[in-house]
């Protein structure tokens, strides 16, 4: 299957779970409470690497993932709707796309509360004051109250590159050296 048609896939399925999870939640009037939990899992499956390993791998069944994920969840406090949600997941051999249904919840989430979503990759984690700082800037742009998802990913060296709808802002000094090596080829 070519990856174009597997990422599709994983988008559906993600889709899919995060719509029925946030019906859920917003029936229980705990939308915040069940972010929070999601959060708290990417963290930890971002902090392990066996963690990452158990959710993107085939090799282990799904009795396995179901035991693993219900014990990760009594340790770190995760119970009530994300809890089951997760043990659902992995019984129904999709938490392989665990990351995208948290991603597209957090965006039916703020869609919900009339923010929109900005997708931001920077060379290192933001503190709390400079993600202010760029929630705001991006408020003043689009005029709408601004979620901001962060990804660190060091290759881009410094700067961000910041993605709202369809519009993407590159100030990454990978981008730069690209252009300026693309420029000095051109001259020479």
């Amino acid at each position: 299957m070519p990856v174009a048609d597997t990422s599709q896939l994983i988008s559906g399925v993600a889709e899919r779970y995060a719509s029925s999870l946030f019906e859920l939640a917003l029936e229980a009037g705990a939308v915040d409470a069940v972010s929070a939990d999601l959060d708290r899992f990417q963290a930890m499956i971002d902090a392990s690497a066996d963690l990452k390993r158990l959710v993107q791998s085939p090799v282990f069944s799904a009795e396995d993932q179901v035991k693993a994920v219900a014990a990760l969840c009594e340790k770190a406090g995760i119970g009530g709707l994300v809890g089951n949600f997760l043990k659902v997941v992995a019984g129904n051999r999709r938490l392989f796309a665990i990351a995208g249904m948290i991603t597209a919840f957090r965006r039916i989430a703020a869609r919900h509360r009339g923010e929109i979503t900005a997708e931001v990759t920077s060379a290192h984690a933001l503190s709390g004051g400079q993600e202010n700082e760029l929630k705001a800037a991006l408020k003043g742009v689009t005029g709408k109250d601004v979620a901001v998802s962060v990804t660190v990913d060091p290759s881009i060296l410094g700067g961000l590159i910041v993605k709202v709808g369809s519009r993407q802002i590159d100030t990454s000094l990978r981008t730069k050296l690209s252009t300026l090596k693309l420029a000095l080829k051109e001259v020479g």
